[in-house]
């Protein structure tokens, strides 16, 4: 596994996953409009008018009595197929958890998924910053868009984390008591995360999904990106998936040996090798 990590189709897979969620987020309004109308002719035209001043292929005709077109429809299809092949040829890396399941294999791909959003996010920032001072021209979206993709990193990189394990924990107690003792506390803890999760879904689904997402609520700015519309259902969709991932957690390291923490596990071993090398350092 270690070997094969690093391959172009590991890169490749989530940049086309990326980019087809990324079509198909900008385009909702027209998934909305073909699936479920409102029924409120003052929504349905408003929410009409903000596609089209945003759809990006405005020529192509919509299919199944909708404003989606075929382009729309096949980046929405490909999503599952690009996450499937994604989460299939994903490999785990050396300083990644190594004692992952196949299960985990949705949390290893969207932590990659993770990678090529901060890719972007830099790439618009530098962009930008060309633009700005480079030839005095700045943009109306980057920092929009750069606050939107920054979202979708954040929330994806704590599923990731909660996989990996890196969210942060404090040993002092835990260390000190049996494994049975431990386990019984890793339980009470998910237990109470599984409970924080249902009640703010259960709080805020209306809220969330039936105005924020359904209206298609935007930003407000020139850009005017839909912000409100999208980081707030992921945040909800990214709670349960952290929540299940914790169970998930609790179930895979119920056998494994207690692990002992101590200062030294603040040492990157890898990292130092590595700046050895670039100093000359042998």
């Amino acid at each position: 596994m270690k070997d094969q990590t690093g391959s172009l189709m590991e890169w490749l897979i989530p940049f086309c996953f990326v980019v087809c969620a990324s079509w198909a987020i900008w385009h909702i309004p027209a998934y909305i409009i073909t699936i479920a109308p409102h029924e409120n002719p003052s929504t349905l035209a408003q929410v009409t008018a903000i596609h089209e001043t945003k759809d990006v292929t405005p020529g192509l005709p919509g299919l199944f009595g909708g404003l989606a077109d075929i382009v729309d429809w096949v980046a929405l299809a490909l999503i599952p197929v690009f996450l499937v092949i994604g989460m299939l040829g994903v490999r785990v890396a050396h300083m990644e958890f190594q004692h992952w399941k196949p299960i985990d294999r949705v949390a290893l791909f969207f932590g990659r998924v993770t990678m090529m959003l901060i890719i972007s996010m830099t790439s618009v920032m530098l962009y930008e910053v060309f633009l700005r001072y480079a030839l005095e021209a700045p943009t109306l979206w980057a920092n929009e868009l750069t606050l939107w993709i920054g979202g979708f990193v954040f929330l994806c990189s704590g599923f990731y984390g909660m996989q990996q394990r890196s969210h942060i924990r404090i040993f002092l107690l835990y260390d000190a008591v049996s494994r049975p003792m431990q386990r019984a506390f890793d339980v009470i803890w998910t237990a109470l995360f599984v409970l924080f999760a249902f009640f703010l879904v259960y709080g805020s689904f209306k809220q969330v999904f039936l105005i924020k997402f359904y209206k298609w609520e935007m930003f407000g700015t020139a850009f005017d990106p839909p912000i409100p519309a999208t980081i707030q259902p992921a945040v909800l969709v990214i709670i349960v998936l952290v929540a299940i991932q914790a169970v998930l957690n609790v179930i895979s390291d119920w056998n494994l040996e207690p692990e002992v923490h101590t200062a030294a596990d603040d040492i990157d071993e890898d990292e130092l090798e590595a700046i050895k090398r670039a100093v000359g350092d042998d």
